[in-house]
């Protein structure tokens, strides 16, 4: 975008005070950008927060009612509030892991219950079974060393 053009007046006086008034908003500009900044820092902060409170509320009703509860905070919304990790039991033999959900390949937008029917056992899909896996929660960081 082109740069206003302000016609230069011919008083002396009227030219100062033009001056004066273009300088000011220049000025202006740089404050309302850096409140701009603040302001966009708070807010996601308090997404963060958000996300963070809703992650925590699902793990709460997880427990208390058992069972994949809908509606839940989907794939982007835990990992940007801290809970990057989903523990799931293998529903026929109770083998307990966790799975990266930064590292799945489903949408971000994805509702973590939708993950119940998708996610399967590694170790049962070795036997040639293919049971679904039971969430169980979500957490902020791995629980259990890695298998190997």
């Amino acid at each position: 975008m082109a740069p206003r053009y302000h016609p230069t007046p011919l008083s002396g006086g009227d030219r100062k005070a033009l001056g004066k008034e273009l300088s000011k908003s220049r000025a202006m500009t740089t404050v309302l950008a850096r409140r701009s900044e603040e302001r966009r820092a708070e807010g996601e902060a308090l997404i963060r927060e958000a996300d963070k409170l809703l992650a925590e509320s699902w793990n709460e009703r997880m427990w208390a009612d058992g069972g994949p509860i809908d509606p839940s905070p989907s794939i982007d919304q835990a990992v940007n509030g801290g809970y990057s990790w989903i523990e799931i039991e293998c529903s026929r033999c109770k083998t307990r892991r966790e799975v990266d959900l930064a590292a799945l390949r489903h949408p971000p937008t994805t509702a973590i219950h939708d993950l119940a029917g998708r996610l399967r056992c590694s170790k049962c899909a070795k036997a040639g079974r293919r049971p679904a896996a039971t969430l169980l929660q979500i957490t902020p960081r791995r629980r259990q060393a890695p298998e190997t």
